[in-house]
């Protein structure tokens, strides 16, 4: 059974699992990722544990590994100065991999990998221009055109977590200030109940200190008709909504698809952003352009999408061999 091995490098797990060509997850496993010192050590055990899989289930064939990661550049096969890791400076993380495996190794970034996911086992297998935006520690995207991902010339093309919308607004990790991702995103949220909470005393959020809030915590009080955390999600969306519409008006997507935990607020975010979006967004695109949450296996999207990266690497060379018979 051929199967590929998808890894999702996140700020606080790293989850990997093997996932077949129909888009099946047959066996995963998590990590703490802040539990490893150095990307090297996190690659040692990794390796470990997916030849000691392989090794138990030897109907097993591994076509190859493909990653998703914060900052990753696909060309030279690098992390490069995550703001959500802690690890600092460039890994040559592919190239760890390479050491314990000859299977192609394929790293992008997290979101990039979630679009290809969308491309290949999702909603998206017939969209040929869409925007993925993931909404988790931070806010990533991955933009399709014309059934291509754009990376642009450096491997680095589609951060829309890092354009400004907030001149001299919340600082952010890569160091400036008013990125969208401060605002849109499971630390964004926080963020926002952090600064009002202490205003509203009447909020069941108030029960909480800053310590223990969080994006699922906000997301149950709006649920119960929490004022303040309604108006919690009411901003963030607003913020969310002014950054998809400035980057549908440069690439023009049919479809934008969220995910990430955020996106299990369901309509508490979605409501609220659609209106927005329409309202923002330029008349010509208005009314256009469907704003959905992935249709991924909720328990295994981020594995789902790096997985897609091993099996679209094997498409694309398949159907280059054949070209050139």
């Amino acid at each position: 059974m051929k199967l590929a091995v998808g890894i999702d490098i996140g700020g606080t797990n790293t989850v990997f699992g093997f996932v077949n060509q129909a888009g099946n997850v047959l066996y995963n496993e998590s990590l703490k990722t802040k539990y490893f010192c150095t990307a090297d050590t996190l690659v040692d055990t990794l390796a470990k544990k997916i030849k000691e899989k392989l090794s138990e289930q030897t109907d097993w064939e591994l076509i190859g590994i493909g990653i998703g990661a914060p900052n990753a550049n696909y060309y030279k096969g690098t992390i490069e100065h995550a703001p959500n890791l802690d690890w600092k400076g460039i890994l040559p993380f592919a190239d760890y991999f390479k050491k314990y495996f000859d299977q192609p190794i394929i790293l992008t970034n997290d979101a990039n990998a979630a679009a290809i996911g969308e491309m290949v086992f999702g909603s998206a297998k017939s969209e040929k221009d869409f925007l993925m935006v993931t909404l988790g520690t931070g806010l990533g995207s991955g933009f399709v055109s014309n059934g291509e991902l754009i990376y642009g010339h450096d491997g680095f093309a589609g951060e829309l977590g890092h354009t400004i919308i907030e001149i001299n607004g919340r600082k952010c990790g890569c160091g400036r200030r008013g990125c969208l991702e401060t605002y849109a995103s499971a630390t964004g949220l926080v963020r926002t109940a952090q600064q009002w909470v202490p205003e509203d005393p009447y909020s069941t959020l108030h029960h909480y200190n800053k310590t223990e809030l969080s994006s699922r915590i906000i997301a149950e009080a709006a649920a119960e008709g929490d004022q303040l955390a309604l108006k919690i999600f009411d901003f963030t969306a607003e913020k969310l909504a002014l950054g998809l519409a400035n980057a549908v008006a440069i690439t023009s997507p049919k479809m934008i698809i969220l995910y990430g935990g955020v996106t299990q607020a369901g309509d508490l975010l979605l409501k609220p952003l659609r209106k927005y979006f329409e309202e923002t967004v330029q008349n010509i695109f208005q009314d256009k352009i469907q704003i959905v949450i992935s249709e991924l296996d909720d328990a295994n999207p981020a594995i789902l999408g790096a997985g897609a990266l091993a099996w679209k690497g094997l498409m694309n060379t398949s159907t280059a061999l054949s070209a050139g018979n």
